[in-house]
């Protein structure tokens, strides 16, 4: 899932950000990256909560059912929109099957030894971090 989320400069040094499906699920940041980044980890600390709680998570709604909400207009006033992943740990890893060239997978056992990790442990930091990267449009 991935959520609409407000990035906010009030002309102070850093970026604040907000999701307005999660009121109070606030983070920020040195730089515009650095604060998406941090939301994404405030959004799932916030959904873990939910999820802890019994509470229904709400579907994501589109950025233009933001832009659309007249509740929100004083909150977007100013703000950049951007889209950030919910990536929820849910504590349970799966066993799964899939196809890997060879030679990509010596390179992923090796660089998973250096590191001192596990195959599964690296492929799964490894889609994390290509997740996040994407929604910072690198």
């Amino acid at each position: 899932m991935r959520y609409v989320a407000f990035i906010h400069h009030d002309g102070e040094p850093g970026y604040g950000i907000s999701f307005p499906d999660f009121p109070g699920c606030v983070s920020d940041g040195d730089t515009i990256d650095e604060a998406i980044l941090r939301g994404g980890e405030a959004l799932a600390f916030h959904l873990e909560g939910m999820v802890n709680d019994n509470q229904k998570i709400p579907d994501p709604r589109s950025v233009e059912e933001i832009q659309r909400d007249p509740s929100l207009q004083e909150w977007r006033e100013g703000a950049t929109l951007c889209i950030v992943p919910a990536i929820l740990d849910k504590g349970s890893p799966r066993r799964i099957n899939i196809s890997v060239d060879y030679g990509l997978l010596q390179a992923i056992d090796n660089e998973a030894k250096r590191r001192g990790m596990t195959r599964s442990a690296f492929l799964s930091g490894a889609a994390r971090k290509e997740i996040e990267e994407r929604s910072l449009g690198s």
